[in-house]
């Protein structure tokens, strides 16, 4: 079975960390590009981050540039998602998916998956 199982949520301060991990299973991880993406209550989903598969070449939404930075072990078959300077606007539940959009340089939703796995909720309150 191809998933993603998600996990390192959890409720933090503005202002904390988080490290959330993605644990490919069923396929190797490092044989395509991976999409961060989050779903906020009521909201569409968001794009991210993107590592591209050729170069490891890493996009970010503006929102989160420069406070996160995505990254991937291929031999643990693991995504992270280092997350710093959290903001409540942060608050989502985080995915993983295979593949990636672009558009002028932000990662987008446009034909990415949104069922690989659960993912893990991330709450920024003070």
């Amino acid at each position: 079975q191809l998933q993603f199982v998600e996990s390192g949520g959890g409720l933090v301060q503005p202002g904390d960390s988080l490290r959330l991990s993605c644990v490919a299973s069923g396929f190797n991880l490092g044989d395509y590009p991976i999409t961060w993406f989050r779903q906020a209550p009521g909201k569409e989903y968001e794009g991210v981050s993107c590592i591209s598969k050729s170069d490891d070449t890493l996009y970010y939404a503006d929102s989160v540039k420069g406070r996160f930075t995505a990254s991937r072990d291929n031999a643990k078959n693991t995504a992270y998602l280092q997350m710093d300077s959290l903001k409540p606007d942060d608050t989502a539940v985080y995915h993983c998916a295979v593949g990636c959009t672009i558009v002028n340089g932000i990662p987008k939703m446009g034909g990415i998956q949104t069922d690989w796995g659960k993912g893990t909720l991330v709450t920024v309150s003070s």
